[in-house]
């Protein structure tokens, strides 16, 4: 697996071989980054980070800092290494937690961020409460923010009065779904 754009562009990272883990494909990485707006000076949250590759990527591409959210201790020190090959340790901060318990603690620090991004794993029933219940009453994606999912094509999203949908990719098995919060 290789970072595709920006500073680290070509820089290999680590993704250990495990069932507990699916890893976003380079061409869906690279997809959703031609998407997104530049990242320049972007604050970015990637939660069920696992080797931490999307945040990655959007540190190589110009955010200004990454928080990463990720419950397994082994995959966080994954994540942790590959922060440190691509030379992003003092601009990633990983908080080993669950999603739940990792927005709780970054809510109550008032932190918002431009980008949001989840990637729960596929055909657990994650997305919705992901999305409307977890994320819906947290402030942490900014007014002009934006939440990205990616999610497998069986899994439906629901913006609900939370959000509002705005644009949906699929890539295979992979949704990609774009939000923006609905706070009128």
């Amino acid at each position: 697996m290789r970072i595709t754009g920006g500073r680290a562009r070509g820089r290999k990272i680590y993704a250990p071989k495990s069932d507990k883990i699916r890893v976003t494909s380079d061409r869906v990485r690279e997809s959703l980054f031609d998407i997104l707006p530049s990242m320049e000076g972007t604050l970015f949250l990637d939660i069920f980070a696992g080797t931490g590759s999307v945040g990655i990527e959007a540190l190589s591409r110009g955010s200004a800092g990454v928080v990463f959210i990720e419950k397994e201790p082994f995959h966080a020190r994954t994540l942790e290494k590959n922060l440190k090959l691509c030379g992003f340790e003092e601009l990633g901060e990983v908080i080993v937690a669950s999603a739940e318990k990792g927005i709780l603690i970054l809510s109550g620090r008032r932190r918002q961020f431009d980008i949001v991004f989840a990637d729960p794993p596929y055909d657990k029933g994650l997305v919705a409460p992901t999305s409307r219940g977890l994320l819906g009453k947290s402030d942490l994606i900014s007014m002009s923010g934006v939440l990205v999912i990616e999610h497998s094509f069986r899994e439906d999203i629901v913006a609900g009065n939370e959000f509002v949908l705005t644009d949906q990719r699929r890539y295979g098995d992979t949704v990609i779904s774009f939000l923006k919060p609905n706070r009128g």
